[in-house]
Parts: C-alpha cells; sequence; structure tokens
C-alpha cells in the first residue's frame, strides 16, 4: 500500500518542518523525491544525507519560490531530466503576523508571493508533464487558518485561503487528463515556527484542540503520502483536515 516506486516527486520547503517530514515520508515509500530550500544548506544536505541512509533517494536545490520564473523553470528541468514528474507539493510557506491595520504591504505581498504565487507558478509548470502522461497528483499544504481565521494572521489566513479555492478550480480543470488536486490543512503542529510562539499563545492553542497535544510534522506526511499515492486515484477537490479536531 502506497507504494511509490518508480514514480518522482517534487517538494517545495523541505528543508525542515513538515516539509522534511513529507520529503522524508514520500522516499521511504520509493519515491524519487527531489526538494527546494530557501537558505538552509546544512539542514538540506542533512535531509538527503538522512534519506539516503534509509536506502531513498532524494536530491536538494536552491530556490526562492517568489522568484515563479525560476520555479517553474527548475520543475520543468527535473521533470525533463528524470523522464517524469508523478507529484507536486507544494508546502513551502511563510507567515508574517500581526494586526492588520499595522501590517506593511511589503509584509502582505511577500507572504502573498511565498504562499500563493511559488505555489501555484509550480503548479503550473507541474501540469504539462502530468497532463501529457495523463496522470498526476498536485498537493498543497495549506492551512487550518485559512479555513477558521485567526486573529494577527489576516495575511496568512487569505494566503492559506487561496490554496483552497485553488485546489477546487484546478482539480475541476485538470480531472479529465486525470491529474489530481488535493490540499491539507494542518492544525497546530510542533515545528520550528510554533516553538517560537509565546507560551500563552502556544497555551491558547493548545486549548482549542479536543485532542489536547500538537501533531508531529510526521502526522501531517502521512495524509500527503496517501494523496499522493494510487490509493488516492479517485479523490481530487479535497481539503483534509489533519488539525486534531480544531475544526469538524
Amino acid at each position: 500500500m502506497f507504494d511509490l516506486s518508480s514514480k518522482v516527486a517534487f517538494v517545495t520547503g523541505g528543508s525542515r518542518g513538515i516539509g522534511r517530514a513529507i520529503v522524508e515520508a514520500l522516499a521511504e515509500q520509493g519515491a524519487h523525491v527531489v526538494f527546494t530550500y530557501a537558505t538552509q544548506v546544512a539542514e538540506a544536505e542533512a535531509v538527503c544525507a538522512g534519506v539516503r541512509e534509509r536506502g531513498g533517494v532524494a536530491e536538494a536545490m536552491q530556490l526562492d519560490v517568489r522568484d515563479v520564473a525560476m520555479s517553474e523553470a527548475r520543475v520543468t528541468e527535473t521533470a525533463k531530466r528524470l523522464g517524469r514528474l508523478d507529484v507536486l507539493v507544494a508546502n513551502a510557506g511563510i507567515a508574517r503576523d500581526g494586526l492588520w491595520v499595522q501590517m506593511k504591504d511589503e509584509a502582505l505581498d511577500e507572504t502573498l508571493a511565498v504562499n500563493v504565487r511559488g505555489s501555484l507558478g509550480c503548479a503550473r509548470a507541474a501540469l504539462r508533464p502530468m497532463m501529457k502522461a495523463r496522470k498526476g497528483r498536485i498537493i498543497f499544504v495549506s492551512s487550518v487558518v485559512g479555513e477558521m481565521g485567526n486573529a494577527g494572521q489576516t495575511a496568512y489566513a487569505a494566503s492559506k485561503a487561496a490554496l483552497l479555492g485553488a485546489t477546487k478550480s484546478l482539480a475541476r480543470e485538470y480531472a479529465k487528463r486525470n491529474v489530481t488536486v488535493n490540499a491539507v490543512t494542518p492544525g497546530f503542529v510542533d515545528t520550528d515556527m510554533t516553538r517560537e510562539l509565546p507560551q500563552p499563545v502556544k497555551d491558547a492553542m493548545l486549548g482549542a484542540v479536543p485532542l489536547g497535544r500538537t501533531a508531529t510534522a510526521r502526522e501531517i506526511a502521512t495524509p500527503v503520502v496517501f494523496l499522493a499515492s494510487d490509493e488516492a486515484s479517485y479523490v481530487t477537490g479535497a481539503v483534509l483536515r489533519v488539525n486534531g479536531g480544531m475544526l469538524t
């Protein structure tokens, strides 16, 4: 089950956190994983080394997904070099939090550039080889905040909600080519980003989780592997909530 042998997967933002767990989980199921990182060279090299130690295949490439033309070129080059592209996981994202009336335009622009334009640019490039092969999987990593909102995260929530609209539209556009498009919406996950939150904020977030704990990054990666697999061939346009009950 969930055998991804001979598959090629492209993952953005794969050097740490949820992205790293996704890279590792896909590789464990046999996929040849190419992932991007922004600046974390040592972390990216560690991911590749860890995957190799477990018998998998992973490659790292530096990429600023805000450069949409370069992002599309990297996806296209990967598909051409490896002869196929089966899975795209658009995971790279940033959060620029703060009260909306105090937020600078630059922070909003950066959030949208990474979370929306970067993800959609990679998807556009991935769709070309997938349409030709008449098979493919596109998975957007959104957030529970994109569904329910959160005070102080207007820009982030807007960007993650945009991915949900894109998921549903692209699913309809490319279903006839057997390309599925889905999203996962993680809740409160134990990552470097969430560890930096003030303790009162973390306490409040945990209080909203019926399961009473944070998720591990691996608990987000496993549903992604399912959506990337042949077992999910009849799932498209779906938003898979992985939030411990925060939103049902």
